[in-house]
């Protein structure tokens, strides 16, 4: 039976359902709108779309590497609430999700999401998403991921405050054993602790440096109207280097021993490991970050509940 933009347009307004999702469930149904309903509540589409258009800036940021310390992912999954985001059922599904990206290739979120569900084949991972989100109850986003894989070393895994903070850290290293995890688990908490930019200052694009240069420029001349200009001129490359360094992981001082510079630390442990270890890459996903939350208030969020 052929498809028309009508049926799918009729069977989008009974379930609320995507578009693309409508037209599907009708494919699969040769038309039959009654079959089709029935498909969308089984997939958990119907239920998943009603609630799609809530803000989900809570959830989990998870991170995990493989037992060779090879293939390591982490991804940043979503919920309305803190609640459900410490949901037993929650984290087991965002540990699935972060075990499927060990495994994908997929580039961007978009081809993640259109992949086969590795723990049921017959869905997509936006399939399983939506079963995840009627099942929990709650509007739920797999929004980023990253897939590490080490060539010449290994990737350590680290959370923090059980999923505020997660961090995957590469470590350019010869040797892979207590030591050197020890040392790339103490970094991996520095980045998540200071938040660091950049492994080093070579990594900084150079527009970024022009364009803080400017600012600390524009704040030190009206700060010290009437000084010679050779004297500006050195306190703002003062200020700058004393910026960047704040944002190079390198440069940063070691939080476990203020002492030491991160780069000195590394100096430190090589000696102890007698092999060379040195931090090749981090990715550091803080939950929430840069999502507006929607405030509501309580009393009008019930009153429109008990409206409906």
């Amino acid at each position: 039976m052929a498809i028309t933009a009508a049926m799918v347009k009729d069977l989008r307004e009974m379930t609320g359902a995507g578009m693309m999702d409508c037209k599907k469930a009708l494919a699969e149904t040769d038309g039959d709108m009654d079959k089709a309903v029935e498909f969308l509540r089984e997939k958990g589409l119907a239920a998943a779309e009603k609630k799609a258009g809530r803000i989900a800036a809570e959830g989990i940021s998870y991170a995990t590497v493989n037992e060779e310390g090879k293939i390591a992912a982490i991804v940043e999954v979503n919920s309305e609430t803190d609640f459900v985001a410490k949901n037993e059922k929650f984290r087991e599904y965002v540990a699935a999700v972060a075990e499927q990206v060990k495994k994908t290739s997929a580039a961007d979120i978009d081809a993640f999401l259109a992949e086969p569900w590795e723990l049921d084949p017959a869905k997509t991972v936006k399939e399983e998403l939506s079963s995840q989100i009627a099942i929990i109850g709650e509007n739920m986003n797999i929004r980023r991921f990253e897939k590490v894989v080490a060539e010449n070393g290994f990737v350590e895994a680290y959370i923090h405050g059980g999923g505020r903070i997660g961090v995957l850290i590469e470590m350019d290293s010869a040797v892979y054993n207590d030591g050197a995890r020890e040392v790339a688990k103490n970094l991996a908490m520095q980045v998540a602790a200071l938040n660091p930019k950049y492994v080093n200052e070579s990594e900084i694009p150079a527009d970024y440096i022009a364009h803080e240069r400017e600012i600390i420029k524009a704040q030190t001349l009206n700060e010290n109207t009437g000084k010679p200009e050779n004297i500006i001129e050195k306190m703002i490359d003062g200020r700058l280097k004393k910026e960047l360094k704040e944002i190079c992981l390198l440069d940063q001082l070691y939080v476990k021993d203020g002492n030491l510079t991160v780069q000195k630390y590394l100096e430190e442990a090589s000696k102890e490991l007698g092999s060379k270890i040195a931090v090749k890459s981090f990715v550091r996903f803080e939950t929430g970050e840069g999502i507006e939350k929607k405030e509501e208030d309580f009393a009008a969020e019930v009153a429109k509940q008990m409206g409906q």
